[in-house]
């Protein structure tokens, strides 16, 4: 493993062969895809910290998904990879969808878990209230939010059964800095969708069937509007895919790059 700060962005790249990139969601980090990290022998693995995010630093201007777009372009032409396999989760997967439609011969083929094509308009501005909160009350905003998202975005099942995620996922946004994360609110509050007809790369959507934010039916919808493109949805999983169901998700990543080569 090597890990490398390029320019404000931390960034951990491991192995060797055809690159893949991974992209976190909103407060999270390159930790999100530890846990399948089994699913990527025989591959280059990018794992960014997004600006702004754990260890990376918050670039002159305020983050925005083109922001982010921008920056893992340039991070890939520094790191020398002209091609990539993108794996994305929550807030990742509309940072990766822009991706392919503003540079489609970057991208070889998405993986989506809790997809997403932007937040919905009545949710939005609970998104920008949790930047104030962030900013209002520093470490003890991030502890309430923390608190919140692992008892609104993780399975009834996780809760009961894997309480090592649950602390996976409070320690991953308890480390965001507020301000770093107030401004990935702020970025995300603003996102909008892409042109998904404009996607040509073969596309895996992975879901649970407790995701309240990336739900089965939008992925579905998604999936129907892409070129190529699978949906599984996972059994007693909420929207923190890769964690709490991270054997099952390993499994479909090696399948979809195996089918891929």
């Amino acid at each position: 493993m090597s890990t490398m700060h390029v320019g404000h962005i931390a960034v951990e790249v491991d192995g060797e062969g055809d690159p893949i990139l991974c992209l976190h969601g909103l407060g999270g980090s390159s930790n999100t895809w530890t846990p399948v990290m089994s699913a990527f022998g025989g591959h280059r693995v990018i794992r960014p910290d997004l600006p702004g995010s754990a260890r990376s630093g918050l670039p002159d201007a305020a983050l925005s998904i083109a922001r982010y777009v921008d920056s893992m372009v340039d991070l890939l032409a520094a790191l020398g990879a002209a091609r990539v396999h993108v794996v994305a989760h929550s807030m990742g997967t509309i940072v990766a969808q822009h991706l392919a439609v503003e540079h489609p011969g970057l991208v070889r083929s998405l993986a989506l878990f809790g997809p997403l094509l932007a937040p919905p308009d009545q949710g939005r501005a609970g998104i920008q209230a949790r930047a104030r909160l962030a900013r209002e009350r520093g470490i003890a905003g991030m502890q309430e939010i923390a608190d919140a998202i692992v008892t609104g975005a993780t399975s009834a099942k996780t809760k009961e059964r894997h309480t090592a995620v649950l602390a996976l996922v409070r320690e991953s946004v308890m480390r965001q800095t507020p301000e770093g994360y107030a401004q990935s609110c702020e970025a995300l509050a603003k996102a909008q969708p892409a042109d998904l007809e404009k996607i040509t790369a073969p596309a895996l959507l992975v879901t649970g069937d407790e995701d309240g934010v990336g739900t089965p039916a939008q992925a579905r919808s998604m999936a129907a509007r892409l070129a190529t493109a699978s949906v599984h949805v996972l059994e007693d999983c909420g929207h923190w895919t890769p964690c709490e169901q991270a054997g099952q998700c390993a499994g479909l990543l090696t399948k979809f790059h195996a089918s891929l080569a």
